[in-house]
């Protein structure tokens, strides 16, 4: 079994891969894969194909994970906790309603977490509760 122990830094390193996807895919600066897209006059420009195909990847690997790992009551439940995050933020006055640049940040911040929470929850849970989740068993 590759690398049984499981930290923080491996935490980070699934959050800076997930913040890299979401905001590569899109952010409101304006410079961003969907950007890239609405301001090309060649849609079919090969660079604009190939990181399109490689985002795909990314996004299919982390949501998969994601789903697999958390399942939809999990993804639920982490929603759950970040909207109402968000409505205390709001609540607060800590985040404006009237910038929706800032609401974007925000929002798109909490799914890179939301995926870094999902492919590292197996590893979490097997820390917690010592139970392994398995996917696939190979007959030998």
């Amino acid at each position: 079994m590759a690398g049984s122990t499981f930290g923080w830094p491996n935490f980070f390193i699934r959050l800076g891969a997930a913040l890299f996807l979401v905001f590569a895919t899109y952010n409101p600066s304006g410079y961003s894969w969907v950007h890239w897209l609405q301001k090309s006059s060649n849609k079919f420009d090969p660079l604009l194909i190939l990181s399109a195909v490689l985002l795909i990847i990314g996004w299919v690997i982390f949501l998969r994970a994601t789903a697999r790992s958390l399942g939809f009551i999990g993804a639920l439940l982490v929603t759950a906790l970040f909207g109402s995050l968000v409505w205390t933020m709001v609540y607060y006055g800590w985040l404006s309603l009237d910038n929706p640049s800032s609401l974007s940040w925000v929002a798109l911040t909490l799914l890179s977490i939301l995926l870094a929470i999902g492919i590292s929850w197996s590893h979490v849970r097997r820390r917690l509760t010592g139970q392994v989740d398995v996917d696939e068993i190979e007959e030998v």
